[in-house]
Formats: structure tokens, C-alpha cells, sequence
């Protein structure tokens, strides 16, 4: 298949003909191979290697993602129970890198700015291990319910879902974020080989529309950072003036930023098993000269085995300070928990401590449904807010039913009353169908905690031996 073939538009085509010169040929050939499909692992419910060990398909790593993988493209692992627990997503390689190289560690505060569908989020939540705060924020609404669910599937504790404009988050949290992803939207040419059907946007919107928003969204990404904290601003596109454009562009208007290399050094590499072989620099010439271009990544897709992408990650001058995300208040919280609810949640391991969770206000109540909110957030009212924290479960008369998100947030050993199914057992296919089942079990009538191999999926309430389903509708294997 050559360039004709594939119909590419013509203008790309000659340009990207003099961006690679002699490589353009070969990047052409990159169209007779298939995309590569990929998932990465979930390292707050299982460790890569466990993974290898448990997997029922065939996978193979990627050299430059210590939890990513290869699969064959014939299967579908969305379409397994595993995926249900949240073991992990379905992710483009290529796209698995941004968030792979923004150094995140628990405690930060965390935004992710254009976060949906949540490929990149659910790895900078796992990074966080439910330290600190994740803000996950898309401007469009329905994406950002795409986003939510994705976030509750793997676990995550201390997030903020948020559907708002960059413009506005910006008033709300200057200076406030340690660490900050701007997946940036843009003209998609790295997934043309993916979805041949993006050409289509290229030609009715080309590059100048994406690179306009580009540079407004991460001036505005640039305000909300806190001095010493760092930026790392991705494209799936090969556009110059998308990618170090851009770049040049915020180096020029915001002097105090600079880009860093994001590769690790060879004794984190080695430790992590990773090979960055294939990896392209950024070119200095296709932006307004600046040596430290030098330091921005360029993924090709015909020198690795993935899509085309950009990375460049960015730290602020300064030194960090202390966030402007304050606690909730200094005293006990108002809210008032039912006897139900208090009863419910003390069987669970991690709030054998609760009332020093209400103490600290991390219980918050809105309209009877409860959440834990991270520690150091304070509710921002005026904002679009899918979620604040883990939604724990909701209190009715007389009793409190626990939440989905509840049940992937925790590990089997964390409540008192499972039903463990082997991923063999057709009760589990049926259980995430939503349907009610019969089990030869000993365990007392009440909540269960269903799990598959020991991975919690969901809820379910036993008597006598019928398990009443309380598997999230919405989440429902079709």
C-alpha cells in the first residue's frame, strides 16, 4: 500500500515528503503494516508481572512502558472479565507515553487537562496510589462521562472528575498543581494508519485551527502550575507548528518555563527494564531555533512499533510552595452519617478509622450520597463537577447500598464477605449481565463483595442463597 493507495490528502503527503526526505519512503511502507494494539496494567490492582502470569491472551511488552503491552489485534480483551476488574485499559502504545513520562509521585497534585476518554488519567492516578489528588477535566460533558467511568473502573480514590473550559480552571487554581498533562487537541496525523477516517478532519479543519487552541490551553495550563512544578504537553501529530511551534511559542510568552528531557537516566531505565531504541529528538529548525527543542521527543511510526506522537515536558521556575488546595476545614465535618452507613463502611479495612476521617472532613454528604473526599480538597462550587472524590454509596431509609466505585476501589481482603467466581464459571459472565444468581455458598444473608480470581467487581446482596444483582446497570456486559 502506497501513499496513493492509502489517499492520503495530497498537501500532507508533500509535506511530510520534505519534514523525512529519504524516510519518506519508508514511512509510506509503515502503511502496509496493521496498527498495533496495546493495553497497559493497572499497578494499583496488580503488578506487570502478575499480569504475565494471569493473562489468557498473548501479549508481548512494549520496550518503552514498563506496564505496557502488545496484543494480538484478533482478540478483544475489552470483551473479558478482567477488563471489568479494571486490571487494565485498552491504549494505543504510542499513547501510553505521555503519561509514562510526566514524573508523578503520590502526594502530588495532579490535572490532567483534556483527559477524556482516560487512557492517560488512570495512569496518573495509579501513579498517585490514592496520595494527593487527580483533577481530570474535559470541556465536553458527555466525554467527560466516558472519563468518570473509566477513572471508577480502575480504582482510582482521590479523584476530581471536572467538565469545564481551560480558561476558567485557570481562575479557580492558579499556581496550584505540582504536575499538569495537556494532551493537547490537534490534526491527528500520527493515527492516520489507525483510523484512516481523521484525513477527513484534517482536510475540513487542517493545522492551524488545533495549533490556535493549542497555545491558548497551554498558556492557561501554564498559570495553574505551581513554580518548580513541571508540564508535559503531548499531540498524536507530526505538524511542526503543532508541536515544537507551540512549544516556541510558550517559551517566548512565559520566559520562567523550559523544557527537560523526559527520558529517565540509565539506572531508572534499567531498574524498569524500558528501551527508548526508535525514539526521534525534536528538531530545533521546525520552531523558532531554540537548542533546548532538543530535549522534545518524536515518535515515528516507522521507527517504532506504534503511532506517531510528541512529547515535551516542561518545568516552571522556582521553587515549589505549598498548594492552594486547602483543607476542607480545621474542625469536624457537619455532615452526619447514618447509622447504616457508619455500620457499612466500618466492616471495610480502610475505614476502620472513620471517625477521624469525618474529624478531618474527608466524609462528605451531598443529597444522602456519600464520598471520600482526597485529603487537602476543599469543595469549588461554580464549577462543572462529575465527581468529587470516591463516591462511596448512598444512604436510604433504613439501610446504605455501596456504590460500584466502591467496589473497584478495593482488594478482596479488604471486606468481610466475598463471593469469589473463577474467571471459568459462566456465573460471572452472568453477573455482569446484570443477572440474579443462585450459589451453593455458606456465607451469611447481606452485602457480598463479588470478585473474579480475587478481583472485585461489583456488589451483590445474598438471601438464602440467591444473590440479588447490584452490578451498575450502565456498566453492563452487552
Amino acid at each position: 500500500m502506497d501513499g496513493d493507495k492509502m489517499n492520503l490528502p495530497i498537501k500532507f503527503a508533500d509535506r511530510m515528503r520534505e519534514l523525512l526526505g529519504e524516510e519518506f519512503e519508508e514511512y509510506l511502507q509503515c502503511f502496509n503494516k496493521p496498527y498495533y494494539g496495546g493495553l497497559r496494567v493497572n499497578t494499583l490492582k496488580i503488578s506487570p508481572e502478575e499480569f504475565e502470569n494471569l493473562c489468557p491472551f498473548s501479549i508481548k511488552r512494549i520496550p518503552w512502558i514498563s506496564n505496557g503491552y502488545y496484543y494480538d489485534t484478533n482478540e478483544q480483551p475489552a470483551r473479558h472479565p478482567y477488563y471489568h476488574a479494571g486490571l487494565y485499559y485498552i491504549q494505543e502504545p504510542s499513547a501510553m507515553t505521555p503519561a509514562s513520562f510526566l514524573p508523578v509521585k503520590p502526594g502530588d497534585k495532579v490535572l490532567d487537562l483534556c483527559a477524556a476518554p482516560g487512557g492517560k488519567s488512570t495512569e496518573l492516578g495509579a501513579k498517585l496510589e490514592g496520595e494527593g489528588v487527580l483533577v481530570a477535566n474535559d470541556i465536553s460533558n458527555s466525554r467527560a462521562k466516558a472519563l468518570l467511568k473509566n477513572v471508577e473502573l480502575f480504582g482510582i480514590t482521590n479523584p476530581l472528575i471536572l467538565s469545564e473550559a481551560p480558561n476558567k480552571l485557570a481562575e479557580y487554581f492558579p499556581e496550584t498543581f505540582d504536575k499538569i498533562l495537556v494532551d493537547a487537541p490537534c490534526s491527528g496525523e500520527g493515527m492516520f494508519r489507525k483510523s484512516p477516517s481523521i484525513m477527513k478532519n484534517w482536510e475540513q479543519y487542517g493545522v492551524d485551527y488545533y495549533n490556535k487552541l493549542q497555545k491558548e490551553i497551554i498558556l492557561f495550563a501554564t498559570k495553574m502550575l505551581k513554580p518548580g512544578g513541571m508540564l508535559l504537553y503531548s499531540t498524536c501529530t507530526f505538524s511542526p507548528e503543532e508541536n515544537e511551534g507551540t512549544i516556541s511559542y510558550l517559551l517566548e510568552e512565559c520566559p520562567d518555563m523550559h523544557v527537560v528531557s523526559p527520558l529517565p537516566n540509565k539506572e531508572e531505565r534499567d531498574r524498569l527494564g524500558i528501551s527508548f531504541e526508535g525514539f526521534d529528538w525534536g528538531k530545533p529548525q521546525w520552531g523558532n531555533g531554540s537548542e533546548e527543542l532538543k530535549h522534545t521527543i518524536r515518535l515515528w511510526p516507522h521507527k517504532i512499533d506504534g503511532e506517531g506522537h510528541f512529547i515535551a515536558l516542561l518545568q516552571k521556575d522556582g521553587k515549589a510552595s505549598a498548594s492552594n488546595l486547602k483543607a476542607r476545614n480545621n474542625g469536624p465535618s457537619n455532615n452526619i452519617l447514618s447509622e447504616e452507613a457508619v455500620e457499612f463502611l466500618s466492616k471495610i479495612k480502610r475505614f476502620n478509622y472513620l471517625d477521624d476521617l469525618i474529624k478531618e472532613g474527608r466524609i462528605f454528604i451531598q443529597k444522602d450520597r456519600v464520598y471520600l473526599v482526597p485529603e487537602g480538597y476543599v469543595e469549588q462550587k461554580g464549577l462543572r463537577t462529575l465527581r468529587q472524590g470516591l463516591f462511596l454509596g448512598e444512604m436510604k431509609k433504613r439501610r446504605f447500598v455501596p456504590s460500584q466505585s466502591l467496589a473497584l476501589s478495593l482488594k478482596s481482603t479488604d471486606y468481610n464477605s466475598i463471593i469469589n467466581l473463577s474467571v471459568e464459571d459462566s456465573d460471572v459472565i452472568r453477573y455482569l449481565k446484570c443477572e440474579t444468581l443462585t450459589l451453593d455458598t455458606k456465607n451469611k444473608n447481606g452485602w457480598q463483595l463479588v470478585c473474579v480470581d480475587g478481583f472485585p467487581l461489583g456488589w451483590g446482596k445474598l438471601n438464602n442463597g440467591s444473590l440479588k444483582n447490584m452490578y451498575l446497570p450502565g456498566w453492563r456486559w452487552m
